[in-house]
């Protein structure tokens, strides 16, 4: 019911993204959120948050895939620039690590660095947190841990290894269409349990039609992959991982069988 990562002020969306959000509704869709990646977003989230209240919520982070394209002072400019509009962001993220595209050590300790900063914003505006970890999942444990801060989603999670971990933390992970795909990523669905599950898609990327651009909307597959994974009905899995994401970011928004 509620696409809890997703990326609509991406231009993919600039020809018709009124479509795109009326498709969702009609899809039975009661949210979606957002996540602003990079500095240069912020303003446009924002705007796509005011036209659709009560719809569209937003996360806001620098992703750490763009930890070198920005300084201290312009980091410190958009962390401003947040706590100003932090009426309008309902979490801090997507940050974390990435040793996918970051393979020097010198730029995976700022990475580390830049987590640690977003860890603190979140703390002080009282704001969960959003995870993004590729290749570096450990790593992010441990922080995590080490700033104990409780209230984490944690996006795209596919590090099964850490699942136990994860779930004796109180933390919530959502998963996309990757299950179609990996393995590794329906185990995870299939051994999570169902009150720390929500449904994301990370659109416009990862569509199910190669070359084709994703929508909101492929949480619906999503959900009946993971009841199939599961052995259970599509239904359990909607509104059950739809309730998750009303609870962990406190919408108000009524889910009914």
């Amino acid at each position: 019911m509620i696409d809890v990562h997703c990326h609509l002020e991406q231009e993919d969306y600039d020809h018709d993204r009124d479509e795109v959000i009326k498709r969702a509704k009609e899809y039975g869709l009661k949210a979606i959120i957002t996540c602003c990646a990079s500095p240069f977003d912020l303003r446009k989230t924002i705007d796509i948050v005011r036209r659709y209240e009560g719809f569209v919520y937003a996360t806001a982070s620098i992703h750490p895939e763009f930890v070198k394209d920005f300084d201290d002072n312009v980091i410190d400019t958009f962390f401003k620039r947040v706590e100003k509009v932090q009426e309008h962001i309902i979490a801090v993220g997507e940050t974390g690590l990435d040793y996918y595209w970051i393979k020097e050590d010198s730029w995976r300790l700022k990475q580390q660095e830049l987590f640690r900063k977003h860890i603190k914003l979140a703390k002080k505006l009282g704001k969960p947190i959003v995870i993004h970890s590729r290749e570096s999942h450990a790593d992010v444990v441990e922080i995590l841990e080490q700033e104990d801060i409780k209230k984490i989603h944690w996006h795209m999670f596919g590090a099964r290894e850490l699942l136990k971990r994860v779930i004796d933390n109180g933390w919530f992970i959502s998963l996309n269409t990757i299950v179609f795909k990996s393995k590794k990523y329906r185990k995870v669905a299939r051994d999570v349990p169902i009150d720390r599950i929500m449904l994301e898609t990370d659109a416009p990327w990862l569509s199910l039609e190669k070359g084709k651009r994703n929508e909101p909307i492929a949480i619906i597959d999503v959900a009946k992959k993971i009841a199939e994974i599961r052995k259970t009905s599509f239904n359990e899995i909607w509104v059950q991982a739809g309730k998750n994401a009303v609870n962990f970011y406190g919408l108000n928004i009524d889910i009914k069988h």
